[in-house]
């Protein structure tokens, strides 16, 4: 029974490949950047001003409050989509340490980085993983807490609390790379929307569809390898 409700999950979520994850996930992207532009253009009116340490010092608060959300979400996120396919506690908790903070490595700095680099901007890089291990680590611990106790629920809601986790880690991914490219070089951003929109898609889709979907179902054979061993 619970192998059919598996193989039902593996076609809803496209386990056929790799770009079919992409492709399904891609609309969350879209709404997640294009809410995030709303956001940022609202923020620049209201309390970011016309001064550039200000406006800078503000986005990065704003880059770290959605950074480490981000990593409770991808966290957690992980370690669900794991657990739907192997009782491998240890391998899922390994994987969803690692994993989901490498990602979001990725996704928040490293992808709003190279776009600011591919514009032509000047960007600081900032590394949380390797600065401020002390914030990221409660939050790595929220985070599987958190998948831990959403993984109780019945077979019946894996599905739908996966897709939910998943939207709300987008969301908060897109906020994070938005305001890490404004607060580290991209200041005048408004010029440039389009191209920022386009990869900012980009990073946001890549690395967290690999760390929800891919990178844990990948991981589940092994895991169910070693407990059929």
């Amino acid at each position: 029974m619970i192998q059919k409700e598996h193989s039902h999950s593996d076609c809803e979520h496209g386990h056929g490949s790799v770009w079919s994850e992409l492709l399904l996930h891609t609309p969350y992207a879209i709404m997640s950047v294009a809410f995030g532009f709303v956001v940022l253009s609202f923020s620049s009116f209201f309390f970011l001003t016309d001064n550039t340490a200000g406006m800078q010092q503000s986005c990065d608060i704003i880059f770290h409050s959605f950074h480490f959300m981000h990593i409770v979400f991808a966290v957690s996120g992980t370690f669900v989509m794991f657990l739907r396919f192997s009782k491998n506690i240890l391998l899922g908790l390994i994987l969803s340490v690692i994993a989901p903070t490498l990602f979001c490595l990725l996704s928040d700095v490293m992808f709003p980085y190279l776009a600011g680099y591919i514009m032509g901007i000047p960007m600081d890089l900032h590394i949380c993983l390797v600065s401020e291990m002390h914030n990221i680590i409660p939050f790595t611990a929220i985070g599987l807490l958190h998948g831990a106790a959403l993984s109780y629920r019945s077979a019946s809601h894996q599905s739908s609390i996966s897709v939910s986790s998943h939207a709300v880690h987008i969301f908060i991914s897109s906020m994070a790379s938005m305001f890490y490219l404004v607060g580290h070089g991209c200041m005048d951003w408004f010029p440039k929307m389009g191209m920022i929109f386009l990869l900012m898609i980009i990073a946001v889709v890549v690395p967290c569809t690999l760390s929800d979907v891919v990178v844990p179902m990948y991981f589940s054979r092994v895991g169910k390898g070693k407990e059929n061993a």
